[in-house]
């Protein structure tokens, strides 16, 4: 019998079963039951349903937390910003291209071709995250923006991009690009004087 879980605010509830349920999205995708949900929740399966309509409604939630910018973002502002340009660039594309590879791998589980449909249903949403991410980027791309021969926010698109497309398998025939090889690429290209010491 699962342990009676100590009484939460209905929202606290919904945050710590959408918790739960996304690494299990991951294994199961939506056959997904909601006694493993429950089990990993530490809840009777009747506790779900106080806060959720459906496990459908559930399972949407729980996609669309996955996509959210917000624990993102929080982790780039553990980001050294005295770091050389180089290396803060490198760390900043294995955070994204973790977010990328988990991403994927969520889209996968779920069957889907491209983001789920509940993110899709909130694309201005979806579009807002991204940006979000970008700017967060960009404040710690600008201290060196005197360096670049374009401004910060276009060498984060063309970071994200490469990123993106550097960490699908199906797009980099199974063997993905490292944060290095990202960053070297994009350095090279967009560098005022590539040449010109960090030092």
């Amino acid at each position: 019998m699962t342990p009676r879980a100590p009484a939460l605010p209905a929202a606290e509830r919904r945050s710590a079963l959408i918790e739960a349920t996304l690494p299990l999205l991951h294994q199961h995708g939506r056959a997904v039951t909601t006694r493993q949900i429950a089990e990993a929740a530490g809840v009777a399966e009747g506790t779900i349903f106080r806060v959720f309509t459906t496990k459908d409604e559930l399972i949407d939630e729980a996609v669309i937390h996955a996509f959210r910018s917000a624990p993102f973002v929080a982790q780039l502002a553990g980001v050294d910003a005295a770091l050389p340009l180089r290396e803060r660039l490198v760390v900043i594309t294995r955070l994204l291209q973790e977010r990328y590879i988990s991403s994927f791998d969520l889209i996968r589980a779920l069957g889907a071709m491209g983001p789920a449909a509940a993110v899709k249903v909130g694309h201005d949403r979806h579009q807002d995250w991204r940006k979000h991410v970008d700017r967060a980027i960009a404040d710690l791309v600008e201290p060196d923006a005197d360096r670049l021969r374009v401004p910060p926010a276009k060498l984060v698109n063309t970071l994200r991009l490469l990123t993106l497309g550097g960490s699908n398998s199906h797009m980099t025939d199974g063997g993905l690009m490292t944060p290095e090889e990202i960053v070297d690429t994009v350095l090279v290209g967009l560098l005022a004087d590539p040449t010109r010491s960090e030092h």
